[in-house]
């Protein structure tokens, strides 16, 4: 079976934006202006396609990324009609899109969603402008340097400004955001928006905005228009030598070579176009949906990919070709409780058909994949063969997991595992009957294959489970899941911070572990130094005798053979397992370096059990005289509130060990930029509304690990005790 599209006629594309920016909006029009729907679903209303968890209609957020499939003919698809009156499919493109969540403690959900994508669609709402997961989403698709678009939405909302919306892009996000377009008007008097390449003005008509008119610009917007019609053209002509002598010579430059210009600088980063409109009021997402054609790459216009010959260590490519050898990414698992798992994965190079066997890189396994199945949010068609550059998911694949390559055995790479954030909070759960424990385990397990950034553990203490997550609202979600799908009911615990230690200082110790009983003995000897970890210098390779992960980094530093080198491992393993015990409160250890420079060993006696203590002991020794400290998850909060609590909202916040960044303007409100520890936002959320009489609102993400003060350090020690 051949493709049914060309590969440059497909647009793999997210929608990413803050919590309430109104991105489920917005893929409700994309569906029902692509034919995929024939009625508009509303998040109010608890319809919308792509939320189709209970908990999200419920609640009316996105918790989970939903995957669409569907087609679009560029300028408007009612409206290109053949001479036989037809719908022209010949210029059909289509989209692979993925609605992401915008609320913090989901974030591994854009994060990952990013790392298969070629470009991204970032929904703004036209009152707040740039909010804090706006940010952290943006940061994420540099670090994937993936091409977007920007869409400032709810210009029908009081209080709203494209100006400031878009200043606020300028000022918080990137210098090379440009204006495609200026609203006509805003508020109730939104209309309709003016395109600043064209010169045109367009209205959106008919009961959900289905109809487009093109139409001259007002004159009292005319002279506007034409001013920012020479900042964009500038903005676009500095890309391209030839255009920019054209545009100083004053040579009028045609719409084409404007357009083929912008998209180059759009897909290298260049440049980031900002279109408008109001997505609820059905006004402007045509022509967004037009600019992803025009400007977002399709998977021929991206490098190709790199990888890792699993056989050899060296750095191979797979471009985006059905002729190359198989290669694929699986991005995500989700339950479906009528087909069981599936398994979420972007093709980049080659084939694959259902009923054939791949090969799983990361385990080493060969599995069969029985299904292959294209995601209409909750709704799925079966297809034979998948093709380079989509997204589909697979049917029955019991051990692959996220991250896991899948790639052809005669042709093995492993492409880049995608990095998540270690949990911040923790809290116990355990079943209320015997007949929910069993149950238990199983739903824990699956949610934790589904969500990396849901971890459980098993105190060592009190043989209780612990669960970790993102935040209070991911936790509360996983319980009602269980009790939901897996009928499972259980009794939690209050949330608890998960606080991390580490060292500041440098020690040197060894440890010893000699055992006779009378038979053969136990003899483990091992020299270490430990220091804080330091970043890894970029473009430097790692050495040999190095193994580095995350948060920890181990040096061989043996000469001569003094420690066999099969017990070496023996030493990292004890390192590893102690730094799981904690030195100061009993916490996981973080950024740690252990070099290992001596040592001994015993011709009969030594065992890897032996080197294991032994290096158990020297680190624990070396750990306690490396000055070690707690370490803190230090959130970044916006907090909203009306100008007249201002005063009593920020001392509020000093008592919680803030620091004030500062306050800024947002239309009739001030909105207050901090850095608070998590340990003291628990149940801020009713203090803040009592103190502001329900008007204030606040956002927090995870900003990064800190010190804690010494005399909070001794507080949670005793706790601890």
């Amino acid at each position: 079976m051949s493709r049914d599209y060309p590969l440059e006629k497909v647009r793999n594309f997210g929608i990413i934006a803050h919590i309430d920016a109104g991105k489920t909006t917005t893929s409700e029009r994309v569906l029902f202006y692509t034919g995929q729907t024939h009625k508009i679903g509303e998040v109010h209303e608890g319809e919308t396609v792509t939320d189709w968890m209970e908990q999200e209609r419920e609640r009316g957020i996105t918790i989970t990324a939903a995957a669409i499939t569907c087609f679009w003919n560029p300028t408007y698809m009612s409206q290109i009609l053949t001479k036989e009156g037809q719908k022209d499919l010949s210029r059909k493109v289509r989209f692979n899109i993925i609605d992401t969540p915008g609320h913090i403690d989901f974030t591994a959900e854009v994060k990952r969603s990013l790392r298969v994508l070629d470009g991204a669609v970032v929904v703004f709402d036209g009152v707040a402008g740039v909010e804090p997961q706006s940010e952290t989403n943006w940061r994420y698709a540099d670090e994937g340097k993936v091409p977007r678009l920007c869409f400032i939405n709810k210009l029908d909302r009081m209080g709203a400004s494209f100006e400031s919306s878009y200043k606020s892009i300028l000022d918080r996000l990137n210098k090379n955001a440009v204006r495609m377009q200026i609203p006509i008007g805003l508020e109730e008097n939104f209309k309709g928006v003016i395109d600043l390449l064209k010169m045109k003005a367009f209205y959106f008509e008919g009961p959900m905005g289905e109809v487009v008119k093109e139409e001259e610009i007002p004159a009292e917007y005319l002279e506007e228009a034409k001013k920012y019609r020479a900042e964009l053209i500038e903005k676009i002509v500095e890309n391209d030598e030839i255009l920019m002598h054209q545009f100083f010579d004053g040579k009028e430059i045609s719409l084409d070579d404007l357009k083929k210009t912008l998209r180059k600088a759009v897909i290298e980063n260049k440049v980031f176009p900002v279109f408008t409109g109001s997505a609820l009021k059905n006004k402007g997402v045509q022509l967004v949906l037009d600019a992803v054609v025009d400007y977002l790459p399709s998977p021929l216009d991206i490098p190709a990919i790199k990888a890792t010959d699993p056989r050899t260590g060296e750095d191979v490519a797979r471009p985006a070709s059905d002729e190359a050898p198989f290669a694929a990414l699986a991005f995500k698992l989700q339950s479906d409780p009528f087909v069981g798992q599936l398994a979420f994965f972007r093709v980049y190079s080659g084939t694959v058909s259902a009923g054939t066997y791949i090969y799983n890189s990361t385990t080493g396994k060969k599995e069969r994949l029985g299904r292959i199945v294209r995601l209409q949010a909750d709704k799925r068609e079966e297809v034979e063969t998948v093709y380079a550059g989509e997204i589909a998911a697979a049917v029955g694949l019991k051990d692959v997991r996220t991250s896991h390559t899948l790639c052809s055995e005669d042709h093995p790479v492993v492409l880049e595992p995608i990095k998540f954030m270690e949990p911040v909070i923790a809290m116990r759960i355990e079943p209320k009957t015997k007949g929910d424990q069993e149950r238990m385990g199983m739903a824990l397990k699956r949610l934790t294959d589904e969500d990396p950034t849901f971890k459980i553990k098993t105190d060592p203490e009190t043989m209780e489970t612990v669960m970790m997550g993102m935040g209070e609202l991911q936790l509360d979600i996983m319980v009602d899941r269980m009790k939901r799908e897996f009928n499972v009911e259980a009794n939690v615990g209050a949330p608890q911070v998960a606080y991390r230690e580490t060292i500041t200082g440098e020690a040197e110790a060894e440890g010893k572990y000699i055992k006779q009983t009378g038979g053969r003995g136990q003899y483990g000897h091992a020299k270490l130094i430990v220091r804080p970890m330091q970043p890894l210098v970029e473009g430097k390779k790692i050495p040999k005798n190095v193994s580095r992960y995350d948060n920890f980094e181990f040096i061989d530093s043996i000469k001569g053979g003094v420690i066999p080198q099969e017990f070496i491992p023996a030493v990292e393993k004890g390192v590893k397992e102690a730094m799981e015990r904690g030195i100061v409160a009993g916490y996981p250890m973080v950024n740690i370096t252990c070099e290992l420079i001596y040592g001994s060993y015993h011709d009969v006696d030594s065992s890897e059990v032996a080197y294991k203590i032994a290096a158990s002991m020297a680190f624990q020794d070396a750990a306690k005289r490396a000055r070690p400290v707690i370490l803190e998850p230090i959130m970044k909060i916006e907090v909203v509130t009306p100008e007249k609590f201002l005063g009593e909202v920020t001392g509020h916040l000093s008592s919680k060990r803030a620091e004030i960044q500062g306050v800024d303007e947002r239309g009739m409100s001030k909105v207050i930029n901090a850095f608070v520890p998590l340990a003291e936002m628990f149940g801020y959320i009713t203090a803040l509304r009592s103190m502001t009489e329900g008007r204030a609102s606040f956002t927090m993400e995870m900003h990064k690990y800190d010190i804690v003060p010494a005399n909070v350090a001794l507080g949670i020690i005793e706790a601890r005790k």
